[in-house]
């Protein structure tokens, strides 16, 4: 067998910095050694790239940057390679396929994958149109509008008019009102987002939001079930079946994804098969609206009491951790993570 030189990158600058390492130490654990050579890379919070050998379990636990060597990828086309930087000298390793498992700004946003584009290497996931716009939630919104695909009511704002933050605050008040929530326009896994019932509350979430983007949204409530799909493929995409998030706080915030055992996901979700059809339908209509390639997880929420099904956000590198509803809806449809791995990488090199 042509054994693959795979890439797998993790970690990165971004809050979501520890969900990578608990994404990429999955994946890693369920690649095929028998199909791949696997060269991990990590990316410490200060910015530095770190090639890493050594056991799986240390990337979780955020070890491995104890044992790692300093290693970039080479964007001249010609290499296509990994150079390690040992004593001062430089190591050529030819490399076939990266697998970017980062979450959040500078490696889900089209930067690290215009790295790859200008490498001429083939990697994982979307391309740099469709991580760039799916990554800010303004321009997801814009395209899901003129799509036609069905969104709560929102206002957005760039962080300077909060000096002006009466005149914001009374204009989310008059067009959204109390319950909202408050979220940057550029992160993940719910980082930065809060709910905000009064004035007090609101004010304080703008600013809190702030502190992770220069844009910020406001969104009205929508009282309704947390619901998720899982989109793969290139041209042809597939959606996946349909599950729910029960979370253990008022809302399915960073805490409550990661911190908090009560929360739970449930595949197959509790609904009608027309509904979940549905649902489907539009996952896959909002991934080829932003142009996307190889995986996505779209969220929804179905509204309590009308059942309207409301677009909520394009993920466009999952998470892969232990309990990440992405994998884990293709292992309800027969597809293990090793098998979904083999795919994704497969479609990295058809794209």
């Amino acid at each position: 067998m042509n054994k693959k030189t795979v890439v797998v990158i993790f970690g990165g600058q971004s809050p979501e910095h520890e969900v990578s390492l608990n994404s990429a130490f999955t994946i890693i654990s369920n690649m095929d050694e028998e199909k791949y050579y696997i060269i991990p890379i990590g990316i410490t919070k200060q910015g530095q790239w770190l090639i890493y050998d050594g056991p799986v379990e240390h990337i979780k636990t955020g070890e491995w940057e104890k044992f790692g060597t300093p290693a970039i990828i080479s964007p001249d086309a010609a290499q296509k390679s990994v150079l390690k930087i040992v004593g001062g000298k430089v190591k050529e390793i030819p490399i076939d396929v990266v697998f970017p498992v980062l979450h959040g700004k500078n490696g889900e946003d089209g930067t690290m994958q215009g790295l790859f584009e200008i490498a001429q290497i083939p990697y994982v996931g979307d391309g740099v149109l469709a991580s760039c716009v799916s990554m800010d939630k303004v321009f997801t919104k814009t395209i899901a509008k003129n799509a036609g695909i069905e969104q709560a009511n929102y206002l957005w704002f760039d962080t300077t008019k909060l000096e002006q933050c009466d005149t914001v605050l009374e204009q989310i008040e008059k067009e959204l009102g109390y319950p909202c929530f408050i979220k940057p326009a550029n992160t993940g896994s719910s980082v930065g987002i809060s709910k905000a019932h009064n004035r007090i509350e609101l004010e304080k979430a703008l600013h809190y939001a702030a502190k992770f983007d220069k844009k910020v949204i406001a969104e009205e409530f929508i009282d309704g079930r947390e619901i998720e799909c899982a989109v793969l493929g290139n041209e042809k995409p597939i959606a996946s079946g349909v599950g729910e998030i029960f979370s253990a706080s008022e809302f399915y915030d960073y805490d409550a994804k990661y911190n908090n055992a009560s929360s739970k996901t449930v595949v197959p979700a509790d609904l009608p098969q027309e509904m979940t059809n549905k649902v489907r339908e539009i996952a896959i209509k909002v991934f080829q609206a932003v142009e996307g390639s190889g995986l996505a997880r779209v969220d929804f929420l179905i509204q309590k009491n009308t059942n309207r099904i409301i677009f909520n956000e394009l993920n466009t590198m999952p998470g892969f951790t232990s309990i990440s509803m992405y994998p884990m809806l293709w292992e309800a449809e027969g597809k293990s993570k090793t098998t979904l791995i083999d795919e994704l990488i497969s479609l990295a090199f058809s794209k």
